[in-house]
């Protein structure tokens, strides 16, 4: 949490700045690339999770949610081809890249190791549509980040199950003239 912090407060000064930008400029420029280097954490964060805990089944899973969100993300940009807000010329806004990254990981979290976790990773994930809306040029509408938010959250509960740890263990013991076996449950 600490790199984080640092991370977005990194971003926040290292905006680029002076006399000739106004603060709204410098404002949507910060917000927009702090939503940058958020929508790369949440996925990044995810991913290290199934690591970090040896969930290999996690792993598999969140590549499979995480490589399908960002394939239908581009076929629906380049299939739909829809103008970006405010006359921007490069098209391909919806849905937005952005927050189907961002709610990919997000919704990974949540779906995989539950609410606890899912609940900060979906404020940041909101936190990445809402830089999309109001960033520098406002490059999508509420439209766009609806549908990225959707192709996140959808593909994740298309290919993730709930992490199961073992709740219980099975014991044996043998001893002289006496045998013994034992359940133990974790809740």
């Amino acid at each position: 949490m600490k790199i984080l912090v640092r991370l977005l407060f990194f971003a926040l000064l290292s905006t680029e700045g002076g006399a000739q930008q106004s603060f709204e400029d410098r404002h949507e420029k910060a917000l927009e690339d702090v939503g940058d280097i958020v929508q790369i954490v949440l996925p990044a964060a995810a991913g290290i999770s199934t690591i970090y805990l040896n969930d290999e089944a996690g792993f598999w899973q969140f590549a499979k949610s995480f490589g399908s969100a960002v394939a239908i993300t581009y076929a629906l940009k380049y299939t739909i081809n829809k103008p970006r807000p405010e006359q921007a010329t490069d098209g391909h806004a919806f849905p937005s890249g952005h927050t189907a990254v961002a709610f990919s990981g997000a919704s990974f979290i949540q779906r995989r190791y539950g609410w606890a976790y899912g609940a900060p990773a979906y404020g940041l994930a909101a936190f990445v549509a809402y830089s999309r809306l109001e960033g520098q040029n406002d490059r999508h509408d509420v439209w766009d980040v609806l549908g990225g938010a959707a192709v996140g959250i959808g593909t994740t509960y298309l290919f993730t199950t709930p992490y199961q740890r073992d709740h219980y263990e099975l014991t044996f013991y043998g001893g002289k003239d006496m045998y013994l076996v034992g359940i133990r449950y974790r809740f």
